[in-house]
């Protein structure tokens, strides 16, 4: 039996407990935790990859690599460019899973305000599988708008991301 290993969750941020909760995983045959965390991490390559995703920035500089700490901006989803700060990063390395997650926040009134964690776990299965495990809790008004809508924009965005990161992993 494998055990699978689970995204840490700071309790502020906790499935379940905000307006909006997706979760997207995929297990796939000949790449590695390895070979997935470098396009993962390098957001010079995420509009490649993946379309809903632009004005990717880094107010304090630092970047396009990702690190503990770095604070950097993006649009997604509609948004306009959100704050985002890397509160997670430990690469993957034998027998640990890789562990990314990021903050994102929109100032203004409550129908504008949103508060994210996105956070990634890659790792190696027996068998030369990955898993790529993504999931995000998003707090606001414009969050639960979104919980609500059908196809949910979230979890096929998501998927979305998961798809064209493996591909380019494979490459």
């Amino acid at each position: 039996m494998t055990t699978q290993n689970a995204i840490n969750w700071p309790e502020k941020y906790l499935p379940g407990t905000g307006d909006n909760f997706v979760s997207n995983e995929v297990i796939v045959k000949g790449i590695t935790a390895a070979q997935v965390w470098r396009p993962l991490t390098d957001t010079s390559e995420w509009e490649g990859y993946y379309d809903n995703v632009a004005d990717i920035s880094f107010p304090h500089g630092g970047g396009p690599d990702l690190k503990d700490g770095l604070d950097f901006s993006f649009g997604t989803f509609g948004f306009p460019p959100l704050a985002a700060r890397v509160v997670e990063f430990r690469p993957p390395s034998e027998g640990v899973p890789g562990r990314l997650s990021w903050t994102a926040k929109q100032d203004g009134g409550p129908e504008e305000r949103l508060d994210v964690l996105h956070a990634w776990l890659v790792e190696d299965l027996p068998g030369e599988r990955v898993r790529i495990l993504t999931q995000e809790t998003q707090i606001g008004e414009p969050a639960a708008a979104l919980a609500t809508e059908r196809p949910n924009p979230m979890l096929n965005g998501h998927q979305a991301w998961l798809d064209g990161l493996v591909a380019a992993a494979a490459k």
